[in-house]
């Protein structure tokens, strides 16, 4: 595979297009029509985000010295198969195309949205990235919810109605709430290794055993979420489908699954945040 798409980390791109789907379907409630180029430059920023963040990370990280020794997926940085300053450029090219796309968005729309993607970039970057990293003092997990689950989300909202209101805000919780769990049981999985480099994730600051109970709390949160959304459509009730999967995910967490068994369950992870957000974005759409 070839190095740079590697470092985009596609695995992790869901979490990018399902805030957009999400967003985009609840305007089908409203009985309007979609705006399919707004749509497509809201999709393009989040995936330009995502990946900009992921070369962020491994850059910040990679010259740290914190990845090292790992369990999860090859970092470029890390593993000597990039350069740290050709990391770097990757990280600002990304971030320069989402602005530009973004900048766009919000001609089309308002421009609130440049402060808003300004902000975005800037907590992108200064997730591992600075002098003092707020990924390294717990907070990754909020700064994931609020602009992988509420901005993205209500933002691909406002791309389309030009308005936020409570029902954006409540599609958004699900989406921000699996996108969480997977961070959470990334941060579980090196949790040993982060504690000995002094990277401080939640996971680090909670402790093993509570870290298992946030990670499975963060999928309860999801599921009862898409279920209120019943008040605005009816159709989010075939979720209950996917509680299985979820239970099946859970027993593993309190079993004690830990490192390298901890992958295949991210990969089941993401597999529940993609199954849960289209089954509550076909809902929206009917």
């Amino acid at each position: 595979m070839n190095k740079w798409i590697l470092g985009a980390r596609p695995r992790t791109l869901p979490a990018a297009i399902t805030p957009v789907l999400v967003g985009t379907s609840l305007i089908r409630t409203t009985h309007h029509g979609i705006n399919w180029f707004n749509a497509a430059l809201a999709l393009g920023v989040s995936l330009l985000l995502q990946i900009g963040v992921n070369y962020a990370n491994d850059y910040s990280d990679g010259v740290r010295g914190t990845d090292e020794v790992r369990v999860g997926p090859t970092r470029l940085v890390a593993s000597g198969m990039a350069a740290a300053a050709s990391v770097k450029r990757a990280a600002y090219l990304t971030f320069f195309f989402a602005a530009l796309l973004g900048s766009l968005l919000a001609v089309r729309t308002s421009l609130w949205l440049i402060g808003v993607g300004a902000i975005s970039i800037l907590a992108a970057w200064k997730y591992t990235g600075g002098e003092n990293p707020y990924g390294y003092q717990g907070f990754g997990e909020i700064s994931v919810f609020v602009f992988f689950g509420l901005v993205a989300t209500m933002g691909s909202y406002f791309a389309q109605a030009e308005e936020v209101t409570w029902s954006s805000f409540l599609v958004a919780i699900p989406v921000g709430a699996l996108s969480c769990a997977l961070l959470a049981i990334n941060n579980l999985r090196d949790l040993p290794k982060d504690a000995e480099v002094g990277k401080l994730t939640l996971a680090v600051r909670l402790g093993d055993l509570k870290a298992r109970y946030f990670f499975i709390g963060l999928l309860v949160l999801a599921h009862v979420a898409v279920l209120l959304a019943v008040t605005i459509s009816g159709w989010v009730l075939i979720s209950v489908a996917l509680i299985p999967l979820t239970i099946q995910i859970s027993a593993k967490i309190i079993g004690g699954a830990s490192g390298r068994d901890l992958i295949p369950l991210l990969g089941k992870v993401a597999r529940l945040q993609l199954l849960l957000s289209t089954t509550l974005a076909v809902a929206l759409l009917y």
